[in-house]
């Protein structure tokens, strides 16, 4: 069974991570672990209370399939957590690492941008992150990005960020691009 870690942090943006959750556990039946700093229970940017099956802090690769960092407003403040280690042992692993909207400040700090194709929210939001070196692999587009099994996306992205951490678990296909048509539907062109 494929094992998720996914990252809430206090003010997480509750859309950026809700298709993925949802259709992860009740489509793929992947177990999917919540985190968050210290194991503390997180409100979401819409109030939503989430209580923690973990600390983020504890997480291991070795226990998990891939880790994913959900945005929100703390990625960009004093109080958001050091991840590096843990991130540092996701990829160590060659584990799927995922981060979208605010989040990719916590893989830009760690370092994992620098030698990847990537993108976050603009590249002026991660241009000054401690740590980051990867300007020159920025990639200015709408869509989540992979590149191998390294997921970036900004927050108005949510759908093709799921989908990305799908194709980089190994499940890709004509369904999957169903389901992204299907819940990307209202940003296709109209019909003339």
């Amino acid at each position: 069974m494929t094992r998720l870690a996914i990252v809430l942090t206090d003010g997480f943006a509750d859309w950026e991570v809700a298709q993925l959750t949802a259709s992860a556990r009740s489509y793929f039946g992947f177990d999917v672990v919540i985190a968050t700093p210290e194991g503390e229970e997180v409100r979401s940017m819409g109030s939503m209370r989430v209580a923690a099956d973990t600390a983020a802090e504890n997480l291991h690769a070795n226990a998990f399939d891939g880790l994913v960092l959900c945005g929100g407003t703390i990625w960009e403040t004093e109080k958001a957590p050091d991840l590096k280690q843990v991130i540092d042992d996701f990829i160590a692993h060659d584990k799927l690492v995922a981060g979208i909207c605010g989040a990719t400040l916590a893989l830009a700090r760690a370092g994992a941008l620098n030698a990847i194709d990537h993108t976050s929210n603009a590249a002026n939001f991660i241009a000054g992150a401690p740590g980051y070196a990867g300007h020159s692999r920025y990639k200015d587009i709408p869509q989540a990005v992979r590149d191998g099994k390294l997921v970036t996306a900004a927050g108005s992205a949510p759908m093709t960020f799921a989908a990305e951490i799908y194709r980089a678990l190994g499940h890709a296909g004509d369904e999957l691009d169903q389901y992204v048509l299907m819940f990307g539907a209202e940003h296709q062109p109209k019909a003339a």
